[in-house]
């Protein structure tokens, strides 16, 4: 039977998914990647394919299941089924160089990023950026990993050096521009099918932690007896037309079906983009407060697809 795979490698994050699936009577089957193979002497089976895979898998201990996926997703193409966040996606959710050399070539604003491997490359690339406070981050992330806020290239020294260094997982150390909010918020900008959904002002007052997924939230535990929590995630009405257009360009571009691409505005009103999440994840609060829901659109528009893929096959 004709059904819709979905390609992933953390359960916390795709029981959402199911959960509205089944609402809408979906068939559906789960590829858990963390191990398994690819079989390139068999024909896949008919169906939709949505790949979930993580830039932070590693984090889980699941090391090896992006390079999976990426034959995986392979093997998908090479026999013609309808895949969403094929390989071109994965190339961008595994590579920050890969995402912002994709989003320049679309005329996209990036911060400045200078990318090196081996700590005397990492403080030469500081000095080289010559833009103090600046970042330092993971190439191959997720979840804020290996985000730093330094002031001096004293302090990088200090820290690259330093039992506290944090290797990337790929060995590629990004050192970036810092730009700070003036109110201390970013906006992350939600697309289900390349087309806009919505979009989500996230506070950052408490640090780099984006993660929107239930599961990355602490919820109230910290919160003095009696204070209502201030929501971190908060659905927003819209974004400027010609940002939406702008980054619909460059998801039909770059083969991006579904995505949160998150970005920022200085003190001089000058946008800067700095992430595309191709393992999108919606805040159950904010989307409740709102009352729009992007795992609930994301199986509708699933859906559609599998019906499609039958009439075609």
């Amino acid at each position: 039977m004709s059904k819709i795979y979905i390609i992933h490698e953390n359960d916390e994050w795709t029981v959402h998914l199911t959960k509205r699936l089944e609402e809408l009577n979906l068939p559906y089957e789960l590829w858990h990647l963390n191990q398994g193979i690819v079989d390139l002497t068999t024909a896949p089976p008919e169906g939709v394919f949505y790949n979930r895979m993580s830039a932070s898998s590693h984090t889980r201990g699941h090391r090896y299941a992006p390079e999976l996926a990426g034959g995986v997703l392979s093997w998908l193409e090479l026999h013609g089924r309808t895949v969403f966040n094929g390989t071109k996606a994965l190339s961008l959710e595994l590579s920050k160089i890969n995402q912002y050399t994709a989003l320049q070539a679309s005329g996209i604003n990036t911060p400045k990023t200078i990318a090196a491997v081996g700590s005397e490359q990492i403080i030469l690339a500081a000095k080289k950026l010559g833009k103090t406070p600046f970042i330092t981050k993971h190439n191959r992330a997720g979840k804020g990993l290996g985000v730093q806020l330094f002031q001096t290239i004293e302090a990088l020294e200090t820290y690259v050096n330093g039992p506290a260094f944090e290797d990337p997982v790929d060995g590629i150390t990004l050192i970036q521009q810092y730009i700070q909010s003036p109110d201390a918020y970013i906006t992350r900008a939600e697309f289900i099918g390349g087309k806009y959904l919505y979009a989500v002002r996230v506070d950052t007052s408490e640090g780099f932690e984006l993660c929107p997924a239930d599961s990355c939230q602490i919820g109230d535990a910290f919160c003095p007896v009696g204070e209502e929590p201030a929501m971190k995630f908060e659905v927003k009405e819209d974004i400027d037309v010609s940002w939406v257009e702008r980054y619909e360009a460059f998801l039909q571009a770059n083969k991006i079906d579904v995505a949160g691409i998150e970005f920022i505005r200085d003190a001089n009103g000058e946008v800067y983009t700095y992430d595309v999440n191709t393992n999108t994840n919606y805040n159950a609060d904010a989307e409740a407060k709102a009352e729009k829901y992007g795992m609930l659109e994301l199986a509708k528009f699933l859906g559609t697809a599998l019906e499609k893929s039958k009439v075609h096959a």
